[in-house]
């Protein structure tokens, strides 16, 4: 398999690491040439993973996204979901035959609502079958530092997905394999809210007595809304079975991509949702916090989308509709957490 990673992020940064790790040579789309010209010459992202080192002689680094497609066969998307469109638009249909695209995104295009899948079936006619999603838990911060992580892959085609996670297996990366392609999806874009929703509470002077019950209700929430959008694995306590080959308990919503992965979005310092989230509860504005965050947190989009979407779905997700009401309706931090009170339980 030939990687191309798409975008030059924190996350992006990470997934590069990982791969030329394993001595991979991969393809990268840096839109920024100084930045590029910066890699090569010190062999670390100037923007992004400061510590993570590179072997420059596998890495082929070019500003022209067609290039970088051109050259690969597996595309790991990890560009914000904000800038999926700006990013791929340049490309055609038949930039995609053959390929196979792995989603490290873990938000909704925020003009569609709509997932990355969806995107590139409508935009590009590009089959479910060859896409593949890698979600955490896992923050880029600890990769870099090499702390043992797990990265769940997840696709209908569990061969591929298989085979493709295989080549991010390190010292310091577990993967695990996962067929829920929309519900991991979904619970990663839900997690962000709420841990956003975590770091409002934090700002706010809420305790850990009180961010344990939040998260707890928040989970329950979670799992309300996956099991009417229709995902799979939803119980908890209750196995189908085992893995055939790594004879690892079938997953369920306790595994690490759906609970695991809320829980360390809403409680981890590297977490940039929780920080958002932060500031927004001690009083600062969501355009002030825009401009001064190097990095975009993805809850503040998701918010919006997972709420216009489950217009449809039907959902009681209570919770996320306050962090929605606050973020985007001008509700006060302080008055939308003495509601979100009132529903736990």
């Amino acid at each position: 398999m030939t990687f191309g990673i798409i975008g030059s992020g924190s996350w992006a940064t990470a997934l590069a690491k990982i791969l030329t790790d394993r001595k991979h040579s991969i393809n990268w789309w840096i839109r920024n040439t100084d930045a590029i010209d910066y890699i090569k010459k010190n062999s670390n992202n100037p923007n992004y993973l400061r510590s993570a080192k590179f072997d420059t002689s596998l890495l082929t680094m070019s500003p022209k996204i067609e290039d970088v497609v051109a050259q690969s066969n597996v595309l790991v998307v990890a560009v914000p979901s904000a800038y999926v469109e700006e990013s791929l638009g340049i490309l055609r249909s038949n930039d995609f035959k053959g390929k196979k695209v792995v989603s490290a995104i873990k938000g909704l295009l925020p003009e569609k609502n709509i997932l990355l899948n969806h995107y590139l079936q409508t935009q590009f006619s590009f089959p479910l079958e060859d896409y593949f999603a890698v979600l955490g838990p896992c923050h880029a911060e600890e990769v870099a530092e090499e702390k043992l992580s797990y990265l769940t892959f997840s696709g209908i085609d569990i061969t591929t997905a298989s085979e493709i996670a295989s080549h991010f297996t390190t010292d310091y990366i577990s993967t695990i394999i996962n067929h829920d392609i929309l519900g991991v999806q979904f619970a990663a874009v839900l997690k962000n809210i709420y841990a956003l929703g975590a770091g409002i509470a934090h700002g706010l002077g809420y305790g850990d007595n009180f961010l344990s019950v939040y998260i707890a209700n928040a989970a329950d929430e979670m799992a309300g809304f996956l099991k009417r959008f229709g995902a799979e694995h939803i119980t908890v306590g209750e196995h189908d079975g085992e893995d055939p080959i790594t004879h690892r308990k079938t997953p369920n919503y306790a595994a690490s991509v759906y609970l695991g992965d809320l829980l360390v979005t809403c409680y981890s310092l590297h977490s940039r949702n929780r920080g958002f989230g932060k500031m927004i509860g001690e009083g600062k504005s969501v355009e002030g916090i825009r401009s001064e965050m190097n990095m975009v947190a993805e809850g503040y989009n998701a918010a919006k989308c997972i709420y216009h979407i489950n217009k449809s779905v039907g959902a009681a997700i209570p919770i996320a509709e306050t962090i929605y009401n606050i973020l985007w309706e001008d509700v006060k931090p302080s008055e939308g957490f003495k509601r979100i009170e009132q529903v736990l339980v």
